[in-house]
């Protein structure tokens, strides 16, 4: 039985869970390693040139594509490729499901961080059963512990039973939630500038963030990463904003949903690199390169060391992670449902209670607190190790190669031009004829630049394979590949071949002012 689609309630609604899906830890800590990473202000030019020529294209597209077929990513890509593209649709969607998986399990890390700001995270004591870790500074000991204990599992489950209790009736009930949260954020962020720039040196982490450097920009590396940041940072290759379009009437304007969507996005990037960057510098501290470092590890280091108000600015920083995590793991989670309840027809509470279920058993996984490795030379838990083997893949690969198959489709087979025209006829802005290139030829070409470079970088060593490990530890990375590979490929080769109910239009997509619209 088919039931009834939703609707934003207001324009203001949807910018707001688009740009609340969009804005997530990425945003506060991982733009910030990637600048780091990647020379400070050298990153900034290579962000900015793929955000016009990578990000906005195909957002407009992914958010025109649902606007005109009103239905999720799977099917709307089946009506351009047949049950080829509705199969690269699926795979999409079961690829972020890994990625969601992890996601919410480093939300209950960012819980346990919270509980913990209020008092035991800036205690003296960094003694931890299990670890060799006296000369830690204290916030590694509390992360480990934390992390090491069965009660990891417990905020697992509260924040599935939050990401549940959100998304229970829809846009109905993320949209109330995404007008508080987003905001909020956008304060604290600003708070927590405020702070930071009125530190000795503060200001000096801010000059070096928008010092670029030309020389380091000639490192292909740089680029790969602004590609890669982009794409994550406006969930991009998720399915989510099709999902979220389709909510739309058919005659929004996406351009300038997208527009605002992705400055939205990314002065938020901007302002958490000014917040990050004036913390770490007044306490002159040199971040690891890895995201969890920078928010378990680095951040807390700083904000213990400042003079006063330490639990209240660590409270309210933790705070902010877990409203931006949730805003955009909501988004991931109705991304899937709106797929199965477009294909299967089923109620929303029987989607979200099956793909709740296997999402638990996922990031339960992801939680595990079995101590695999007490001298921490390596993740410390098997729960930290798989999270970072499947990220590698899911993340590095899995979203690329999405964005490469998605715009090689819409681009040719749709074909660009068709989609663009009708984008045009409900946008103040129409997109130039340069716009079907951009689609057609320069991202794939850009993408698979990224995806070849880092398949290069593969050869000669299989990701986290190290030979001098005892055990089955050997071969995990390859559990874990096959784990993602199979596991995604399978669940949606099952998708796109199980019947569906029959109710949702399947032939070539239609064009018009009118709901049925005329074929083109």
């Amino acid at each position: 039985m088919s039931t009834q689609r939703g609707q934003w309630k207001s324009k203001l609604g949807f910018v707001l869970a688009a740009s609340g899906s969009a804005i997530g830890l990425g945003n506060v800590v991982f733009f910030g390693s990637n600048a780091y990473t990647y020379g400070f202000g050298a990153f900034y030019l290579p962000y900015l040139v793929a955000l016009f020529l990578v990000g906005i294209p195909v957002l407009i597209t992914e958010l025109g594509l649902g606007g005109v077929t009103q239905q999720a990513f799977p099917p709307s890509l089946g009506r351009v490729g047949g049950r080829w593209g509705e199969f690269a649709g699926w795979w999409a969607l079961l690829n972020a499901s890994f990625i969601t998986m992890y996601y919410i399990t480093i939300l209950s890390w960012v819980l346990g961080m919270f509980l913990g700001a209020f008092g035991p995270l800036w205690e003296e004591s960094t003694a931890t059963p299990g670890f060799d870790m006296e000369s830690l500074a204290n916030p590694h000991g509390f992360f480990f512990s934390m992390i090491s204990s069965p009660w990891i599992l417990l905020l697992v489950v509260v924040v599935w039973l939050a990401n549940v209790f959100i998304v229970r009736r829809g846009v109905t009930s993320i949209e109330p939630v995404v007008k508080v949260f987003v905001p909020l954020m956008w304060i604290f962020m600003l708070v927590l500038i405020v702070r930071g720039l009125t530190l000795p040196n503060g200001e000096e982490g801010v000059f070096l963030l928008f010092t670029p450097d030309f020389e380091i920009m000639k490192d292909p590396q740089v680029w790969r990463g602004a590609v890669s940041q982009i794409f994550f940072s406006l969930t991009l290759g998720f399915g989510v904003m099709t999902a979220y379009a389709s909510y739309l009437p058919k005659n929004s304007d996406q351009v300038n949903n997208g527009i605002v969507t992705a400055c939205l996005n990314c002065g938020f990037e901007y302002v958490a690199g000014v917040a990050i960057f004036s913390l770490l510098f007044a306490f002159a501290i040199v971040p690891n390169t890895s995201t969890l470092s920078m928010i378990f590890f680095v951040v807390p280091t700083g904000i213990a060391e400042m003079p006063a108000a330490v639990w209240q600015f660590g409270v309210l920083f933790f705070l902010l992670l877990l409203m931006a995590g949730l805003s955009s793991s909501i988004s991931l989670i109705e991304g899937l449902n709106c797929a199965i309840m477009d294909k299967f027809g089923w109620t929303r509470r029987k989607t979200l209670g099956v793909t709740a279920s296997f999402g638990l058993v996922g990031s339960i996984c992801f939680a595990l607190p079995v101590i695999m490795d007490p001298d921490l030379s390596w993740n410390g838990t098997l729960g930290l190790t798989l999270l970072d083997l499947i990220d590698h893949w899911a993340f590095s690969y899995g979203l690329l190669i999405v964005g490469l198959v998605e715009c090689l489709l819409i681009g040719w087979m749709l074909p660009i031009r068709k989609l663009r025209e009708e984008i045009n006829r409900n946008s103040r802005f129409h997109l130039p004829a340069v716009f079907d290139w951009l689609i057609k030829l320069v991202i794939p070409a850009a993408l698979a630049f990224v995806l070849g470079y880092s398949a290069w970088g593969e050869i000669g060593g299989f990701y986290g394979y190290d030979g001098d490990r005892p055990g089955w530890e050997r071969i995990l990375p390859f559990i874990c590949f096959f784990v993602w590979l199979v596991g995604s490929l399978g669940a949606a080769a099952f998708f796109t071949w199980k019947k569906g109910d029959g109710s949702q239009p399947t032939g070539p997509i239609t064009y018009g002012p009118d709901a049925g619209g005329e074929e083109a």
